[in-house]
């Protein structure tokens, strides 16, 4: 059964009526619940996220931990069970719309949000934080989208939980990047590491949308809006709108410090902070424009979203099937120290853009043993039909796959630092090849500075491009494409040569 097809259906005890909306890691649906003769939402987590492993513990586990929040300013959820491989989640049906609507009708109006109506949400929000974090429960991807302003002016945390259940943000820059990446702190995006801190600097990013019409950090690509948020001085709201109070400012300064130590430590302090400013908040709606270019991306939805022509603006849902950041990305040249840097940091970017697929650890290490017996294969092949010692001249093949052995391991984890092993073997193999198939292994009194020269530089390279931030899974692809492409065609020219030259 998918989730497309589900209106009409029953969930349990609950009859699904119809659908509500989609994100990148669920669909909701109202639906009915005839016994007790009550309405909820549903939202049922989109199959192609489901790992088949841990899935089903993971499941229950958070969705039982979220279950246990009981607090006005977060969703309700009642119940949570599978059916036909589908997970799902039974909430309360709030009436209302989520604040990226709001935003997004303000941004229609050329207006933004009056500054009592963002203390309210705010307020709400952080009281919401305070108890979840209390309880150990931490929200991991905050945004507009997954705050609900109901009809009754409260406002609602909704979606606790759902990253964590889908895949624990343990996922990074070298693999699928859980959460929206405008709202990330910089180390969820970049160490997968988050504390209530790194929903602090969320609610930060979100408050400087509220203020500003824009979120601060943006760029063409994922990898260089995280760049952005790790290392770009964040865009002053008061040069949006001067009327922005000094005190408020303070605020979003403080919870979008870079490193989590000078954030606001607590929700609770957070809102300490608010209250000390609430007073001295104008209610005035400024009637104000975007600035030229625009400070960063904004997310739009509600009824009005075919008037925006603007393309700046992107849909705001989680997108759990991001492509990989890592190696997608462009390295800003603010971090080029030396010219050698910016040559790196040139390379880096072109080879981004190739169209290198991902492969997965396993499959690395599985492809290098792969390469041993399609080789081994070929050279038995060869020693039949010509009846002669092979290997005996041939055996370099066998230090090249080892060297695509560990290549691809680096392929599959992303890690750079395999190029160091890889690139010395793989050079010996080569010095390898020429001796044995030419018979002159006196060459070695130059080779041997060859030999020097592989080991600078398998050495000295992943090192400088260790200090590249962003740069190590993008090499680790390259040189593991290129280092089995090598490997593998040396291997098939000395096992054709070796068989010409062996008795």
């Amino acid at each position: 059964m998918s989730p497309s097809s589900l209106e009409g259906t029953n969930l349990g005890k609950f009859r699904i009526l119809e659908a509500l909306g989609r994100g990148g890691m669920a669909q909701v649906y109202r639906a009915y619940h005839p016994q007790l003769d009550r309405y909820v939402a549903v939202k049922v987590l989109r199959s192609d996220l489901v790992e088949q492993d841990e899935f089903l513990a993971r499941f229950r586990r958070e969705a039982h931990a979220v279950s246990g929040l009981r607090h006005a300013n977060i969703v309700q959820v009642f119940d949570f069970d599978v059916q036909d491989d589908l997970y799902y989640m039974v909430m309360e049906l709030l009436e209302g719309d989520t604040l990226r609507a709001r935003l997004n009708d303000y941004r229609v109006r050329g207006q933004r949000m009056p500054l009592p109506e963002v203390a309210r949400i705010l307020k709400d929000v952080l009281a919401g934080l305070a108890y979840a974090h209390s309880e150990g429960i931490i929200h991991r991807d905050l945004k507009p989208a997954n705050i609900m302003l109901t009809r009754k002016g409260q406002a609602v945390l909704t979606d606790f939980g759902i990253a964590q259940i889908v895949g624990s943000t343990q996922y990074t820059v070298s693999g699928a990047l859980m959460g929206t990446l405008n709202y990330m702190a910089p180390e969820q995006g970049f160490k997968g590491q988050c504390d209530h801190r790194s929903d602090i600097y969320s609610l930060g990013i979100v408050l400087y949308e509220m203020l500003t019409g824009y979120t601060p950090f943006d760029a063409d690509t994922p990898l260089a809006i995280l760049m952005k948020h790790l290392n770009d001085p964040l865009p002053l709201p008061s040069q949006v709108d001067p009327g922005i109070p000094a005190e408020l400012e303070t605020i979003v300064l403080r919870a979008l410090a870079k490193e989590p130590d000078d954030r606001f430590q607590s929700a609770d302090e957070m809102s300490a902070a608010l209250e000390q400013v609430a007073g001295l908040l104008p209610d005035t709606t400024r009637l104000t424009v975007p600035p030229p270019g625009g400070l960063g991306q904004a997310v739009f939805s509600g009824s009005e979203r075919g008037r925006i022509t603007d393309r700046r603006f992107a849909d705001g849902d989680t997108e759990a099937n991001l492509p990989r950041p890592a190696v997608s990305g462009v390295i800003p040249a603010a971090v080029a120290e030396s010219p050698l840097n910016g040559i790196l940091l040139s390379l880096t970017n072109t080879l981004a853009k190739l169209p290198i697929f991902n492969i997965s650890p396993v499959s690395g290490v599985f492809g290098g043993l792969g390469l041993f017996v399609l080789m081994s294969g070929f050279a038995g092949m060869a020693t039949a039909f010509s009846g002669r010692d092979v290997m005996a001249r041939a055996w370099p093949v066998e230090v090249f796959l080892t060297a695509s052995l560990l290549a691809m391991i680096g392929w599959g984890t992303l890690t750079h630092w395999l190029m160091i092993p890889g690139g010395i073997v793989f050079g010996n193999a080569v010095i390898f090849m020429y001796c044995t198939l030419t018979g002159r292994w006196g060459d070695w009194i130059f080779l041997w500075t060859f030999e020097l020269l592989v080991v600078y530089i398998s050495i000295a390279l992943p090192v400088k491009l260790g200090k590249i931030p962003g740069a190590s899974p993008i090499w680790a692809r390259f040189f593991g494409v290129v280092t089995t492409l090598a490997a593998v065609t040396l291997s098939v020219l000395t096992i054709i040569i070796g068989t010409l030259v062996a008795r």
